[in-house]
C-alpha cells in the first residue's frame, strides 16, 4: 500500500484529513465550535498538555483542513489564516525585520503592494517593486536583502516569472522566497518542491470554490514553519470554524473543479482572440503568451482566471457591454462556481502601458452558454461605439 503522501491529488483530496474512527464513523469530520477546552487534571494544564488546548489554536476541525493541505503542498505545516491577505502579511512581517529590504514584484496583489510600501516601513523595512519579467534578479539584491516575494502568474496582467532563475540566486545567496501561488494552486505548482520557501494561497477562491468563505493559508517545510507559527500565534490569528469546515468540503471537489475551469477558460480565450474587439489575450496557456514556455515549464495546468485587452475604447463601450451580461456577474474575488467579469484598473509603477483590461474569471456554465453571452455583449459594445 502506498504511503498517503505518495497517492495522486484526487485520492488526497478524498481521504486526507478525515479520520473517521474519531468521529464515530462519520464521513465529514464534525464543526467543532470551541473556545474553552477543558484539561483533564492540575498538571495538564500546568504544562499545557494536551492535543488541543484553547480554540484559537486548533481543533479537530482546523487540524483536518490543515492536513489535507499540507498534503497537497508537500509541507511540514500549514497555518489557516482569514484572507489569502493576511497570509502574505504574515509570511512578510513573521520573515522580515528592521533593516531588511524585500522585493515584491509590481504585477503582485494590489493590497500585498500596498502593505509592503505603507506598513511594512513602519517596521523599518524598505520595499523595493520589481518587474516580473526580469531576466536576472541579481543587480537588484543588497547585502540586506531577506526575502523575495513572488507572484507568477499575476492575477491582473498574468505575467508568468521565471521562478527557477529566482530560486538559484536566492539560494545562492541565503535569501528566502515566499509565492502567493492563487492563481494555479497547489494542483498546478508546488512551490515547496521547487525550492521555494513558503507557499501562499487566498483559499477563498479556489481551495474553498464556491464563493461563501473567506480563507488564506502558508504552507512550509519545518523550520521556516516554525517561525511563520511563532508570528502567526502572537498576533492572535485563526479562522473561525464554520469558513473552515467550508474549505474542508469544497477543497474534496478541486481536482475536479479545476479541470473543468481549465477547459472551459481555454476555449473561451481562444475564442477571444478572434474577436475583432480584442487587442490581446493575457492567458499564459496560449501560444501567443510572451511567456507561455516558462508555463508550460513551471506548471501543469492553468485556471479559470485570465484578462483581455481591448481596443481603444470609451467607458460607454464597455459599460454596454458589461451592464447587460446575463451570466457572467461583476464583482470581486473569483475562483467560485460562477462566471465573473470586471474592469481591471491598474496601479503600476513598472511595466508597458496597456489599453483597457477587462478580467474574467470562467465558472462552471456550459461553455457554449457563456460564448454566446459574450457575443451578445460585443454586439451592445459595437453597437455603443455608434
Amino acid at each position: 500500500m502506498k504511503d498517503k503522501s505518495e497517492k495522486k491529488p484526487s485520492t488526497l483530496l478524498t481521504h486526507s484529513g478525515r479520520a473517521g474512527a474519531s468521529h464515530f464513523g462519520a464521513v465529514n469530520p464534525p464543526v467543532y465550535h470551541a473556545s474553552t477546552i477543558l484539561f483533564d487534571s492540575y498538571a495538564d494544564i500546568i504544562n499545557n498538555r494536551g492535543d488541543y488546548t484553547y480554540g484559537r489554536r486548533g481543533t479537530p476541525t482546523t487540524r483536518a483542513l490543515e492536513d489535507v493541505i499540507s498534503g497537497l503542498e508537500n509541507a511540514d505545516g500549514t497555518l489557516l489564516l482569514p484572507s489569502g491577505l493576511a497570509a502574505c502579511t504574515l509570511a512578510l512581517l513573521a520573515l522580515c525585520k528592521q533593516g531588511n529590504h524585500v522585493l515584491v514584484p509590481d504585477n503582485a496583489y494590489e493590497s500585498t503592494r500596498s502593505f509592503s510600501q505603507k506598513i511594512l516601513p513602519d517596521f523599518g523595512i524598505e520595499t523595493e517593486i520589481y518587474d516580473p519579467t526580469v531576466s536576472d534578479i541579481s543587480p537588484l539584491i543588497r547585502d540586506n536583502t531577506t526575502l523575495i516575494f513572488l507572484e507568477s502568474p499575476g492575477s491582473q496582467t498574468f505575467e508568468v516569472m521565471d521562478l527557477q532563475m529566482i530560486i538559484k540566486i536566492a539560494r545562492e545567496k541565503n535569501i528566502l522566497t515566499a509565492m502567493d501561488n492563487t492563481w494555479a494552486s497547489p494542483l498546478f505548482c508546488k512551490p515547496l518542491d521547487m525550492g521555494i520557501d513558503v507557499s501562499i494561497q487566498s483559499a477563498t477562491k479556489y481551495v474553498s470554490g464556491h464563493a461563501d468563505c473567506l480563507l488564506g493559508y502558508v504552507s512550509a517545510r519545518k523550520e521556516i514553519y516554525n517561525r511563520l507559527k511563532r508570528m502567526y500565534g502572537l498576533m492572535g490569528l485563526c479562522v473561525g470554524p464554520d469558513d473552515v469546515a467550508m474549505t474542508l468540503r469544497g477543497v474534496r471537489t478541486l481536482d475536479v473543479r479545476l479541470k473543468r475551469h481549465q477547459e472551459s477558460a481555454l476555449t473561451i480565450a481562444r475564442w477571444l482572440e478572434q474577436k475583432e474587439q480584442v487587442k490581446y489575450v493575457h492567458h499564459p496557456a496560449l501560444d501567443s503568451h510572451p511567456q507561455h514556455d516558462l508555463w508550460k515549464r513551471d506548471f501543469i495546468g492553468s485556471g479559470g482566471l485570465f484578462a483581455i485587452e481591448l481596443h481603444p475604447c470609451s467607458e460607454t463601450q464597455i459599460a454596454a457591454m458589461l451592464d447587460d451580461m446575463s451570466l457572467f456577474g461583476m464583482g470581486y474575488s473569483w475562483g467560485g462556481y460562477e462566471s465573473l467579469m470586471i474592469p481591471v484598473v491598474l496601479l503600476r509603477q513598472l511595466g508597458p502601458e496597456r489599453g483597457p483590461l477587462l478580467r474574467l474569471h470562467i465558472g462552471l456554465e456550459d461553455v457554449e452558454d457563456l460564448l454566446e453571452d459574450l457575443a451578445e455583449g460585443f454586439k451592445r459594445f459595437d453597437n455603443a461605439s455608434a
